[in-house]
């Protein structure tokens, strides 16, 4: 059985997916943003293996959840969940940054450099990833005027690209994204036509599953499909010069 960490897994879509590999016998670490939320995982929170508790908007919170993460021991996989969609502002980190691009982006990237190296990286995206290109020349929103939609497009572009760049420069990993679909959760809202049973089983199966069809690396997903993501992700310059920005607005690089 393997052992699963999976960021923002106290409600929505990471908190199906913990239940789900729960059920089938993993052992699964979780995440929290604050020690209150942790508390309220009740029943969840007594099967797992762990939970570590900080807030992914503040890099020195997500140095902390990694720590936290590694004292526990080498994970098998790790499902990169934890995101925001709609924020009337740019709103501004610890740091200074965008809190959609510090959640969506930055934390994702800050983790997957710290934690020790896992078997397997699961990254959940959006179809909506296809609408962030361009997003390079103000990665931060510093001088353009706000646009929540935009932005929300542009981190998911981000954590694809990542995705297929791990997959090729850590060719011992299996790392994947994950556009689990307009999903039935409080980000999705009520009328969402997927229902989060659906949402969460790509991303799980791709976390644990020995299935030849699933030991793959570098594709993107659609429940339990490969489809084409947009062009930007794929292309080794944008790979490249995201992950060299990346380390440069964090102060981190990767192993």
């Amino acid at each position: 059985m393997a052992i699963v960490f999976i960021t923002g897994s106290a409600d929505g879509l990471g908190r199906a997916a913990a239940q789900s590999l729960l059920d089938q016998g993993h052992r699964v670490v979780l995440h929290a943003r604050s020690a209150d939320r942790a508390a309220a995982l009740g029943e969840l929170g007594s099967r797992a293996a762990g939970i570590a508790v900080g807030d992914l908007r503040s890099a020195e919170e997500t140095r902390r959840i990694a720590d936290q993460v590694n004292a526990i021991g080498r994970m098998d996989a790790i499902i990169h969940n934890a995101g925001v969609y709609s924020q009337p502002d740019r709103g501004a980190t610890p740091e200074g940054h965008a809190t959609t691009l510090a959640i969506n982006t930055l934390a994702p990237y800050m983790l997957t450099a710290l934690i020790e190296r896992p078997a397997r990286l699961v990254y959940l995206s959006s179809g909506l990833h296809r609408g962030g290109e361009g997003s390079l020349t103000d990665l931060d929103w510093t001088t353009r005027p706000w646009d929540s939609a935009k932005a929300y497009a542009e981190t998911k572009l981000h954590v694809v690209a990542l995705a297929l760049a791990l997959a090729r420069l850590w060719p011992e990993v299996l790392s994947n994204a994950v556009d689990p679909g307009w999903v039935q959760t409080r980000m999705g809202g009520t009328s969402a036509p997927v229902d989060i049973e659906t949402g969460q089983r790509t991303q799980t199966w791709l976390a644990v599953s020995d299935d030849p069809e699933a030991l793959v690396s570098g594709r993107y997903w659609h429940h339990l499909r490969q489809q084409e993501p947009a062009e930007e992700a794929v292309e080794r310059t944008f790979q490249d010069k995201l992950i060299a920005r990346l380390a440069e607005l964090t102060g981190v690089t990767l192993p």
